[in-house]
């Protein structure tokens, strides 16, 4: 039986929506949590594989312990490298906007200063803004396939330093000082510096993607100029707006994305209001490039 045709019989077509023609689909009729059937289980993950990001509303009933029984179906969980988790989670990070976290707002892949970053996020909103906080995928396989062919060619060949280290200040000037804080204190606490290939091969589907992101800080081998100027026009690929999907939160929403496949940016434009997501991430495998070169770990805290 061929993966289409097993989430055809566990999740029925009349339960998948796709939300846009390239990226996102939302899935109904689906109580997420661990006790789920293995047939839907591989449902989701080949609907994942197609549509890079899947969205299931009203999930209330989840709490941060079957949030993480849901996800160990999916694969092994791994907590961020820096932050601390939640206190008698395994790996549940908050998003909290009243405490300098959760205002992610540059676009990028999570956790890609590590060699083998997530294969997998699930984020759970649990306190949203009356208006604002949405969340933007995009999928970087068709941003890859966007490229005309020369610019195919070149990206095939560079490669990117990946790091947690970067001026804040310089690239997020109007952050408050609690989110500068939060930066220097939490989430640089520890640097981290990867080399990564541009283009990863999927290690499922065999897709081509560009791996880039706002932890990219340079292109190896070329000048910094050069490099700012040439991930621009690659990033433009991936953020042009028929190549992304945005979800409007709900309490109780849950959204499960290829972490390898996509990147994302939280929207800050919520002011002061209340915004509260609960993330777990699904350990992931160390790039590989179209040379067959992977991914190298340039600077990585001591144990």
């Amino acid at each position: 039986m061929t993966r289409h045709e097993t989430f055809s019989l566990a999740v029925p077509a009349q339960d998948i929506r796709p939300v846009t023609p390239r990226i996102g689909a939302e899935i109904s009729n689906i109580r997420l949590g661990g006790e789920l059937p293995a047939e839907t289980v591989a449902a989701i993950e080949a609907l994942l594989l197609r549509h890079k990001v899947l969205f299931f509303r009203g999930q209330h009933h989840l709490d941060d312990a079957a949030q993480e029984a849901f996800a160990r179906r999916l694969g092994k969980l791994v907590p961020h490298p820096t932050q601390a988790i939640v206190e008698g989670s395994s790996s549940i990070l908050e998003l909290d906007s009243s405490r300098g976290g959760g205002r992610a707002d540059r676009w990028h892949t999570d956790v890609t200063f590590v060699e083998a970053y997530p294969k997998a996020s699930i984020l759970r909103g649990v306190t949203i803004p009356e208006t604002g906080g949405d969340t933007i995928w995009a999928n970087t396989v068709t941003a890859y396939a966007d490229l005309p062919e020369p610019l195919r060619l070149l990206a095939d060949s560079l490669r990117a330093i990946h790091s947690n280290a970067y001026d804040y200040a310089a690239e997020r000037p109007r952050a408050s000082e609690q989110d500068r804080r939060h930066y220097a204190e939490v989430f640089a606490s520890a640097i981290y510096q990867t080399e990564h290939p541009v283009v990863r091969i999927h290690p499922e589907t065999g897709e081509r993607l560009l791996l880039l992101g706002s932890f990219v800080q340079r292109l190896s081998g070329l000048p910094r100029d050069a490099s700012q100027k040439l991930v621009e026009i690659f990033q433009s690929y991936v953020t042009a707006p028929e190549n992304t999907v945005r979800w409007r939160w709900q309490a109780g929403d849950v959204a499960i994305w290829d972490n390898r496949a996509t990147q994302h940016v939280a929207v800050n434009d919520y002011g002061d209001a209340h915004r509260v997501m609960r993330r777990v991430t699904i350990h992931g495998d160390i790039p590989v490039g179209p040379d067959g070169r992977t991914s190298t770990a340039l600077v990585k805290p001591a144990i």
